[in-house]
């Protein structure tokens, strides 16, 4: 599977740390920045191009982190046809994508530490989606407000 990453300055340190154990696991991984640390940067300029991937199809998955991952989740999903959750355990993290089609997860660098934050990405990575009729249905009435809005 394709995963990209990015982050910014306050999850610089897990963005790294996220693509080693990502490569160890057998991903191909692709670093949307930042490539050093630099106080100050910001998340969109990082996250958007990540975000924009997920929807080209130029990686299945992204992980976007910032200090509270907050920052991070509103915007990627201000790219048609991103589904970003922000999770802090590894059920929102599978049920996420099972039931919502989640394709970028969004962690906090600040507030979720490594090992939980490896066992979210493990979750996150592993799941597919049901393909249930009443997800398949809550989805179509999501993409319909991003078409009206």
């Amino acid at each position: 599977m394709k995963v990209g990453v990015a982050s910014d300055h306050a999850g610089f340190e897990m963005a790294r740390q996220a693509q080693k154990m990502l490569r160890e696991a057998g991903y191909e991984v692709t670093d949307f920045g930042p490539y050093s640390y630099v106080p100050g940067d910001d998340y969109p300029d990082f996250v958007i191009p990540l975000a924009e991937a997920v929807r080209d199809g130029k990686v299945e998955r992204g992980i976007a982190i910032c200090g509270s991952g907050i920052g991070a989740c509103v915007a990627a999903n201000k790219v048609k046809g991103v589904r970003a959750g922000l999770c802090a355990d590894h059920y929102s993290a599978h049920q996420g994508v099972e039931h919502d089609n989640m394709n970028v997860l969004c962690l906090g660098e600040r507030v979720t530490g490594p090992a939980v934050a490896q066992e979210i990405m493990t979750a996150f990575l592993a799941a597919t989606f049901t393909n249930e009729e009443r997800h398949v249905r809550r989805l179509a009435k999501v993409a319909a407000a991003e078409d009206r809005f």
